[in-house]
């Protein structure tokens, strides 16, 4: 197999090179299984290790719902096999299940890798009657209060090898599953490095969207970013309730970009609306909707911050703007507790506490643009080292490769 081409660039004096060497077989072709490619970090990462297969020289296939992000698939080099995979009708999922059997034996594929539960079912069924080896990765920490729900969360551990992405979703899969710790392995998400680098967004990118959200430039007010789409868990909430706060204490330099899709909440939307409103915060917080250069709007906030109620596997949303050179106030909880040093990259706030955030993000302001600038750089450099989507990918297809090689 040829290797990936080397990725390199230069940020803050910081010199990273990158050159990722793969031996997966000639003929390799992976399946990646995925209920949707519309937004979040599965369907990232899924459009991520497609490329990374291409580029060494191997066939991607995803099968999948679709969404907004098929586009990027198959402009890669990756294909699409549309199958309705975001089920849970159990006679659908035996469909899906025969559909992928048939793909699998006229494809050829070589390893079946399933990114959630649903589809993680047919996927299995599949790979078993295909006798192909099956890769999960547990993107998320699920609940599970019954045995039933424990059962169902455990199909992503039956395969050759579990990929958990974080050390502390590891730590959680091993505790809710016990299952054996050589048979799981952790990847952090990558950051695509190039696409998130400062030094390739022009001006104009920046002021294209501060007009279309109509953010007037103030040198004096501090910008604050919340990248996530609009569900309860991701403590929007938190922050407007913070904001008042702030506001009602003479604090009131700040503005807050609420950045992403309600993806049919709109009585949750409705919800933030009305809050925003009855606080009177109608000029300082905005919900400006999806944004498809996030790039440029990491750069148009000071600070971006990352409020959710309940555990982020990873939080690739908190660690894209520390690539961009920008802090990150983050809930201290999950996989943000290892990708956010409070105090040096930025802050941990407790989650849903709304004193917490409060003072939180008022140290923020407090701490003004030359620290905010040399706390960007030290979370830039670390996250650029720590959190690449090169070292994601060349992890995970060597993980692959422990799996053909364990089959053989």
């Amino acid at each position: 197999m040829s290797p990936q081409p080397r990725s390199s660039g230069v940020y803050e004096g910081v010199f990273y090179d990158m050159q990722v060497a793969v031996t997966l077989p000639p003929d390799f072709t992976l399946l990646q299984v995925v209920p949707e490619l519309d937004t979040g970090g599965a369907e990232q990462t899924t459009i991520d290790i497609a490329h990374a297969v291409v580029r060494a020289g191997g066939k991607a296939l995803v099968a999948t719902r679709g969404g907004r992000m098929a586009a990027r698939l198959e402009s890669d080099g990756g294909r699409l096999a549309q199958m309705p995979v975001q089920t849970k009708n159990p006679l659908v999922m035996l469909g899906n299940a025969a559909r992928l059997v048939d793909l699998i034996r006229r494809e050829q594929v070589s390893l079946v890798h399933a990114r959630s539960r649903a589809p993680a079912f047919s996927a299995l069924w599949a790979a078993h009657a295909t006798r192909t080896p099956f890769v999960a990765t547990y993107h998320g920490v699920y609940n599970a209060k019954t045995r039933l729900k424990r059962w169902y969360n455990a199909v992503m551990t039956r395969g050759d090898l579990v990929i958990a992405n974080s050390d502390f979703t590891r730590d959680h899969v091993l505790s809710e599953h016990h299952i054996d710790p050589e048979r799981i392995v952790s990847i952090p998400r990558g950051v695509d490095l190039e696409r998130f680098n400062p030094n390739w967004v022009t001006p104009e990118r920046v002021d294209a969207l501060r007009r279309a959200w109509n953010i007037p430039p103030n040198p004096n007010v501090t910008t604050f970013l919340l990248a996530a789409r609009l569900t309860r868990i991701k403590g929007h909430s938190t922050v407007i309730a913070a904001a008042a706060r702030l506001k009602a204490a003479g604090q009131g330099t700040f503005r807050i970009l609420l950045v992403g899709d309600d993806q049919g909440r709109s009585a949750y939307r409705a919800e933030l609306v009305a809050q925003i409103e009855a606080e009177g915060l109608g000029d300082q917080v905005f919900l400006v909707g999806h944004c498809d250069d996030m790039p440029a709007a990491y750069l148009l906030a000071d600070v971006a911050i990352l409020p959710s109620i309940v555990p982020e596997s990873f939080g690739r949303t908190a660690v894209e703007p520390q690539v961009m050179g920008r802090p990150v106030v983050a809930s201290q909880l999950g996989g943000m507790t290892e990708t956010v040093i409070s105090g040096e990259t930025g802050w941990l706030a407790a989650p849903g506490d709304v004193e917490a955030w409060t003072s939180t993000l008022r140290r923020a302001m407090e701490a003004g643009p030359a620290r905010l600038q040399a706390m960007g750089r030290t979370a830039a450099n670390r996250a650029r080292r720590l959190y690449s989507v090169d070292a994601m990918c060349a992890a995970t297809l060597q993980a692959y490769e422990r799996v053909l090689e364990a089959r053989t």
